[in-house]
């Protein structure tokens, strides 16, 4: 994806919502809050509570793990099979070990961080990370409900 402008969402007829967030910890309730919007009219869409979540967790690590001078970019894309997150920050370096294969480390129970990439890992569908022309996007999938009979 390239640039995001503005600081507005951007609905397009490709059902993609786009925001630039502020680099502070006050990105994390305007993402969750972008997420719920965009999935909020979806029939059968995917879950909004894990999307809202593994959503803050990836902002959030964009927050404390890059620095403060380039915006954090958010994009949702609705999908026919549910949705598809990235949070874009400036820094190139992976954010650890979300897409390899396994075995993972399992963050260490004393320490107060370090379970975000494994919630992300665990509940999508899909994850990974992707270079970009000013940093990287960090992705996850999420399926959409099953059909009710």
């Amino acid at each position: 994806m390239s640039h995001f402008p503005g600081t507005a969402p951007a609905v397009e007829a490709t059902g993609l919502w786009r925001i630039a967030l502020p680099h502070t910890t006050a990105a994390v309730p305007i993402a969750r809050a972008l997420v719920r919007t965009a999935l909020a009219d979806v029939e059968e869409g995917a879950d909004c509570d894990t999307a809202e979540l593994l959503t803050a967790e990836l902002v959030a690590n964009a927050v404390e793990h890059t620095d403060g001078v380039s915006p954090i970019e958010l994009a949702v894309e609705l999908l026919p099979e549910g949705c598809r997150v990235e949070v874009h920050d400036p820094d190139p370096s992976p954010p650890g070990d979300l897409s390899g294969p396994p075995p993972y480390a399992m963050p260490d129970p004393w320490q107060e961080n370090g379970r975000g990439l494994l919630l992300v890992r665990t509940l999508s569908a899909a994850c990974g990370h992707r270079p970009t022309a000013r940093g990287k996007a960090v992705w996850f999938r999420l399926l959409g409900a099953p059909a009710q009979a």
